[in-house]
């Protein structure tokens, strides 16, 4: 029964990483390496909670509609996230700034943002609303293991793994995946076939923020249940989603299973009797995970392991 707690609380930690990555795949996959994942989950955790307060002020939560709720409370989530991923793009595609400066600048941007006006915002509305974040509709008895682990998530616990897998369809076997990866990889080539390369880049960031936004929005308002985020760790889960982009080698599918290895680094501390020096490096583990990934990549240098062509770098039309 141990692991089967221990595996129930991996995976609720590792819907944080998977929000995060699934939205950093599909904006590199466009060509934008969007450094400011961290701040665009900060800034999705304030609209949510944000949208929470409103609506307790407005309807109150006892007699909530659930429906109703859900999507009040993601309209505010995709409002702040995708705000920050317009900045971004507006700066970087059109601007034709440096994505990696800009990119930090949205991170510092969203978590200051987040912990002055997240002050505002009373926890304890938060706490009473958990129940409908953690209200779950399976229609069968949710006992055994199995059960514990993969039948008593909320909404959005299953939302996750939902977007990972239709984006890895999406990009694999549509035509829309196709042209995305075509941008990702050289935008010049993609514009002479007529794609239009910077409304798939807009495109891109705008629906990965978004995505990624709802990584913040489930850390504060489902996994953590209501306890403070302006003192929270939402920007380290976000430097850490980043990193799990790379030791997923751009894959959604391949970022479900290394979410719940990050979740299960990050939640294993709890389970031993270690100093706190001994869990500090335990929060090193998925990073070094990651240069493991990169350093065996690069050796065996196939191609479809590598990031795309064009990550990283402005597309000049003129210049083409």
């Amino acid at each position: 029964m141990m692991f089967a707690a221990f595996m129930k609380m991996a995976i609720q930690m590792a819907v944080v990483y998977l929000f995060g990555c699934t939205g950093e795949i599909l904006i590199e996959k466009g060509g934008n390496l969007n450094l400011g994942i961290p701040g665009i989950m900060c800034l999705g955790a304030l609209g949510g909670a944000g949208g929470v307060d409103l609506y307790y002020h407005l309807f109150g939560l006892d007699n909530a509609i659930w429906i109703f709720f859900m999507l009040f409370v993601l309209f505010f989530t995709a409002l702040f996230a995708c705000l920050g991923g317009f900045i971004y793009a507006l700066f970087t595609v059109t601007m034709k700034a440096n994505q990696n400066v800009t990119g930090l600048v949205l991170t510092t941007f969203g978590v200051g943002v987040m912990k002055f006006v997240g002050s505002f915002i009373k926890i304890d509305v938060l706490s009473k609303a958990k129940y409908l974040f953690r209200a779950t509709f399976i229609p069968f008895e949710k006992t055994g293991p199995i059960g514990e682990i993969f039948l008593s998530g909320g909404f959005l616990f299953y939302l996750a793994f939902i977007l990972a897998i239709v984006l890895a369809i999406v990009l694999s076997k549509t035509r829309v995946g196709l042209f995305i990866r075509a941008v990702g990889e050289s935008p010049a080539t993609a514009d002479a076939q007529g794609i239009p390369v910077e409304k798939y880049k807009y495109a891109c960031i705008l629906i990965g923020s978004l995505i990624a936004g709802l990584g913040g929005l489930y850390y504060v308002c489902d996994y953590s249940g209501g306890k403070t985020f302006v003192d929270g760790t939402i920007d380290a889960y976000g430097w850490l989603a980043l990193a799990l982009v790379i030791f997923s080698i751009w894959r959604p599918l391949f970022g479900i299973a290394g979410s719940i290895i990050f979740g299960g680094l990050t939640i294993l501390p709890n389970y031993l009797n270690i100093s706190i020096v001994q869990i500090k490096l335990f929060g090193m583990f998925p990073y070094l995970f990651t240069v493991l990934v990169l350093i065996i990549t690069s050796i065996f240098g196939k191609r479809s392991v590598q990031p795309p062509s064009s990550l990283g770098v402005n597309y000049y039309r003129e210049d083409r």
